[in-house]
């Protein structure tokens, strides 16, 4: 690729809390609703006991080996770390006086090994995990109570770290709410569509009042939200096809329109009228809402479908997200569609909708890799899918499209938030732990991190082109 990307671009992977640090109640954490799920964002919601195992009570370790990993990451330049920090180690029910110290010095020792290495943090606030208690004593956001709470977390948070850490995220994945609410919101997964939507509502009021506080705290901050790049197409011409694919576009979009505009667009009075929703919407909210985000960020793993034809809708399939196949691409082990274009597609959607910075802060390929004879992970199915979407993301910088940086997920392995599995890795680094919980955890850089390394010394420039059909 003879385009170079912007000297500013930010390169780097992203991780969770939850599905990294391990130490689940070390410290004075409490338990978060990521604990009380041990098979993943869909398996069944487990009262804790003592003893118990929950593979992500440990996961990869992280909480003691970050030294190690941050300096992997710093190997293969990385510029940008996206992390997020587990409410529960600050808060550890949500509804506490004050504030955990141990958790708040935990995070400072991992910012300032960071600040080492010149490695900028980028941070979400809230990452598929709550506090507990807050789902369980107040049924999570479908109390207003909690926009208190998450207020006050993130005030904490930007007051202890605002002098290290000048880019923020509120809420990780913020529209997954509509596919697992429980992981999103902390509510029954047999809620009504009233509760689901006033949650969602509480947590938008929320994330408008953590971007007041972080712009009143850190005036040299930037904060974003985080959508769950959910792109669909027509699956034929067919304007019916075209039209069932608009909106369901619009039920994600509808989350980035009042965080970037500060209000609820006007298609979303139609769907609240349909499926009969009343929102309790006071004037302080309304007001909360105008303070908008600073740039845009999403994940993107997949593109789908959409067809006005039910016995197309019976086809529907993805990992939380109801697509119909595109029957021009293939597919990955755990059946998520590979489109590369479908990035530089988003990213020009986006950023004609919105006219905010852009970031790209998860994308990446979960595969079953193996250590040959020698200890090599020869991942080049990896390469081949992160070098093809990268370079629609330098197509799209071509485009005038303003991409502040990409963060794949995850750098290094570790637990698949939706099956929470081992085996479904992701990172140029190895980790040596199995779905059993066996293992060393000893670190081993993949060939793709060796091939990350020269793409981010090159600033994209070695990226190769695609082959054409």
């Amino acid at each position: 690729m003879s385009f170079r990307f912007p000297d500013s671009f930010l390169w780097g992977g992203a991780i969770a809390a939850n599905q990294v640090e391990g130490s689940h109640i070390a410290d004075g954490k409490g338990l978060s609703t990521s604990d009380v799920c041990p098979f993943g964002v869909f398996g069944q919601i487990v009262k804790r006991t003592n003893g118990d195992f929950n593979i992500k009570d440990i996961a990869i370790d992280f909480y003691h080996r970050y030294p190690e990993d941050i300096a992997l990451m710093n190997e293969m330049g990385f510029s940008c770390f996206r992390l997020s920090i587990a409410w529960t180690r600050i808060f550890p029910n949500g509804d506490d006086e004050q504030p955990n110290e141990a958790g708040l010095a935990y995070y400072d020792k991992l910012f300032d090994e960071l600040a080492q290495y010149d490695i900028t943090p980028l941070v979400t606030l809230s990452h598929y995990e709550m506090p507990f208690n807050l789902a369980d004593k107040y049924q999570g956001w479908a109390s207003r109570e909690v926009i208190g709470f998450f207020e006050k977390y993130a005030r904490v948070a930007f007051a202890r770290f605002g002098d290290r850490v000048k880019h923020w995220l509120t809420f990780n994945e913020i529209n997954v709410t509509l596919h697992e609410p429980f992981t999103g919101a902390g509510l029954p997964r047999d809620c009504t569509e009233q509760m689901r939507y006033q949650a969602i509502h509480h947590q938008l009021v929320a994330s408008a009042k953590a971007v007041k506080a972080c712009h009143e705290l850190i005036p040299d901050g930037k904060i974003g939200n985080m959508m769950l790049g959910a792109l669909i197409y027509p699956l034929t011409s067919n304007p019916g096809d075209v039209l069932k694919a608009q909106v369901q576009n619009h039920d994600w979009l509808f989350f980035g329109d009042v965080q970037a505009r500060g209000y609820y667009p006007s298609y979303m009075h139609r769907k609240f009228a349909q499926l009969g929703v009343s929102l309790d919407i006071t004037d302080d909210d309304r007001q909360a809402l105008k303070e908008t985000v600073d740039f845009i960020s999403f994940s993107y793993y997949m593109s789908g479908c959409a067809s006005a034809d039910p016995k197309e809708q019976e086809k529907a399939k993805g990992n939380m997200l109801e697509m119909i196949a595109n029957p021009y691409l293939e597919e990955s082990e755990w059946g998520w569609q590979i489109d590369p274009q479908g990035l530089r597609i988003l990213l020009n959607m986006l950023w004609d909708r919105y006219q905010k910075p852009l970031f790209v802060v998860e994308n990446g390929l979960g595969a079953k890799d193996q250590l040959n004879e020698q200890g090599v992970v020869e991942d080049d199915y990896r390469i081949n899918y992160l070098n093809a979407h990268l370079y629609q993301v330098g197509e799209a910088i071509q485009d005038g499209v303003a991409v502040m940086g990409y963060t794949s997920w995850g750098p290094i392995d570790l637990v698949s938030a939706s099956t929470a599995q081992m085996s479904k890795r992701y990172g140029f680094i190895y980790v040596d732990r199995d779905d059993e919980g066996n293992g060393s955890l000893a670190r081993t850089p993949k060939k793709s991190f060796y091939w990350y390394k020269k793409i981010i010394a090159s600033n994209g420039e070695q990226l190769s082109a695609p082959k054409p059909d």
